[in-house]
C-alpha cells in the first residue's frame, strides 16, 4: 500500500522560515515530504562545470537537510527532468498535492504548465504561491489595468499599495511537526552531476545591518567601499526572505527599498512582456547593425580593454562571480556603446558568470544600457568610462585591487578612442531607429 503524503518542491526558496508555499503545505497536510530537483534541462546548458551557483545551491540544500533532520524528516534530492521525476513520485507515493512557489521565467512557466497538466490528469493538485517578490503579475498596474513600463510611477504605486500583511512572515515553524518522518536520505554530490567544488562559501545566516543601510545612499556607488548588502545571491536562490528585507528597510533606507522594488519591477516586466527575454523590449532596437567584433569581445571578457574601471569590473566578475552594481552599468555601457557589440552577448556572459544571475534583472539591466528596454537610458547617453573612474574610484583603490599592472608598461593602451566611439554609436543608433520608424510608416 502506497504511503499517502504531499510534496513541497523547493526551487528559488531554499529556506524553511517565512516560506509561503511551504507554510501552506505544512498547514494543510499532516505528512509533507520536501524535495529538491537538480533540473538537467538547466544544468546541461552550463558549459563551465566550475559553477559557483550550482555549488551554492548544493551547500544551501545540504544546510536544509541538516535543519530537516532536526525535525525527524529529510530532503529528497533528485537529478533529472522535473516532469518525469514528479511522475515517478506519483507512482511511488499516494500523492495528494504538490506545493511550490511561483517562478516567472519563460522556461519555468512552460514547465509548470506541463506539470500541472500531468499531475491533474492523475487527480493530483499542483498549488503554487507568491514568495520571491512582494507584488507580482497584475498586483501593481496602472489605473487602466495596463502594466507599468517606467519604474518611478511603478514604485510610487507599489508603495501606495503596500500593507503590513504583504511583508508579514509566514510562521512555518508552527507546523514543522507535519514534515514527513523519515531517515536522512542521501544527497547527490557535485561530482556525480559532473560539477566541481568551487570557492563559494554558503552563509546560512545572511543579514544586512541597519548601519550599512543608513549609509547605503552615500556609499552604494563606490566599488572600493563595502557599501552594498551583497545579499543578491541569497535573494536569487531564496535563502533569505524578501519580505523580511522590505520590513527592515522601513525608516532606515528608502534607496535600498527601491532596489528591492526594482526586482519586482523587472519580474513584472518579464511576466507581461516575455518577448524581452530574447530580444529588445522595444523591437525597433533589434535592427541595430552591431559590429560584433569577436576579438574586441574577448578583450572585454578578459578585462584587457585599456579602460581601468571596465577591466577591474570584468576581472572581479571572472575571479569571484560578483560585480559591483555601478560597475555593471559601466562595463555594459562600454560593450554596447563603445564597442557596438550586441547587448545579448554581454547578457549571456553575465548569465554564465554571475552568482546572482537572475534572468529578469540581468535582462533588464542590459536592455537599460542598450536603450532597448523599458525605462531605459536614452540611446544618446553614453557613459564615459574615464569620467566614471574619476567619479567613483578617484583614488584607484578598486582598480589597484583588480588591475595590479595598471600604470605600468604591462597594461594595454585603450582599445578604442571613447570620443570617436561615442559619436559612432550615436550615429548608428540614430540612423537605424530612423529606418525602423520609416518601415513602420510603410
Amino acid at each position: 500500500m502506497k504511503i499517502a503524503l504531499s510534496l513541497f518542491w523547493f526551487r528559488r526558496d531554499l529556506r524553511l522560515n517565512d516560506n509561503a508555499g511551504l507554510y501552506h503545505a505544512l498547514k494543510e497536510n499532516e505528512a509533507v515530504l520536501p524535495i529538491f530537483i537538480f533540473d538537467t534541462s538547466i544544468l546541461n546548458k552550463l558549459v563551465n562545470k566550475y559553477d559557483r551557483r550550482v555549488d551554492f545551491i548544493h551547500q544551501a540544500i545540504t544546510h536544509l537537510q541538516h535543519q530537516l533532520i532536526t525535525h525527524g524528516s529529510s530532503l529528497k534530492v533528485m537529478y533529472g527532468n522535473p516532469i518525469a521525476l514528479l511522475q515517478e513520485l506519483s507512482e511511488t507515493y499516494a500523492l495528494q498535492t504538490v506545493y511550490t512557489n511561483h517562478d516567472y521565467e519563460p522556461y519555468a512557466r512552460e514547465r509548470d504548465a506541463q506539470i500541472t497538466q500531468a499531475l491533474n490528469a492523475k487527480g493530483i493538485a499542483f498549488k503554487t504561491f507568491k514568495d520571491q517578490c512582494v507584488f507580482e503579475k497584475e498586483e501593481v498596474v496602472k489605473d487602466d489595468g495596463k502594466p507599468y513600463t517606467v519604474f518611478t510611477p511603478f514604485s510610487r504605486k507599489w508603495k501606495k499599495t503596500l500593507r503590513p500583511f504583504h511583508y508579514e512572515a509566514y510562521p512555518t515553524e508552527q507546523y514543522a511537526h507535519h514534515f514527513y518522518k523519515t531517515k536522512p536520505l542521501p544527497i547527490i554530490s557535485l561530482t556525480e552531476m559532473g560539477f566541481q567544488k568551487t570557492d563559494m562559501v554558503f552563509t546560512a545566516q545572511a543579514t544586512v545591518t541597519n548601519t550599512l543601510l543608513e549609509k547605503y545612499k552615500e556609499q552604494r556607488d563606490y566599488p572600493a567601499v563595502a557599501g552594498t548588502s551583497r545579499l543578491s545571491v541569497h535573494l536569487r536562490f531564496g535563502t533569505i526572505s524578501v519580505r523580511s528585507l522590505v520590513h527592515q528597510s522601513f525608516g532606515v533606507s528608502e534607496p535600498w527599498l527601491n532596489e528591492l522594488i526594482w526586482r519586482d519591477f523587472y519580474m513584472m516586466i518579464l511576466w507581461h512582456f516575455p518577448h524581452a527575454a530574447n530580444g529588445g523590449f522595444r523591437s525597433e532596437y533589434d535592427r541595430i547593425p552591431w559590429r560584433n567584433n569577436e576579438a574586441d569581445f574577448e578583450k572585454w571578457c578578459q578585462g584587457k580593454t585599456g579602460f581601468p574601471i571596465v577591466d577591474a569590473g570584468m576581472r572581479e566578475l571572472n575571479a569571484t562571480g560578483f560585480m559591483h552594481n555601478r560597475v555593471r552599468m559601466i562595463v555594459s555601457s562600454f560593450l554596447v556603446k563603445d564597442l557596438l557589440i550586441d547587448w545579448r552577448w554581454g547578457e549571456a556572459y553575465f548569465a554564465q558568470k554571475l552568482i546572482d544571475f537572475d534572468l529578469s534583472a540581468n535582462n533588464g539591466g542590459w536592455q537599460w544600457a542598450a536603450g532597448s528596454g523599458c525605462d531605459a537610458a536614452p540611446y544618446f547617453r553614453v557613459f564615459n568610462p574615464n569620467e566614471q573612474l574619476k567619479k567613483f574610484d578617484l583614488k584607484l583603490n578598486y582598480v589597484k585591487k583588480w588591475v595590479p599592472e595598471f600604470g605600468s608598461s604591462a597594461y594595454p593602451l585603450p582599445m578604442v578612442d571613447h570620443a570617436m566611439a561615442r559619436l559612432r554609436v550615436i550615429n548608428v543608433y540614430k540612423e537605424s531607429l530612423a529606418q525602423s520608424k520609416q518601415l513602420k510608416l510603410l
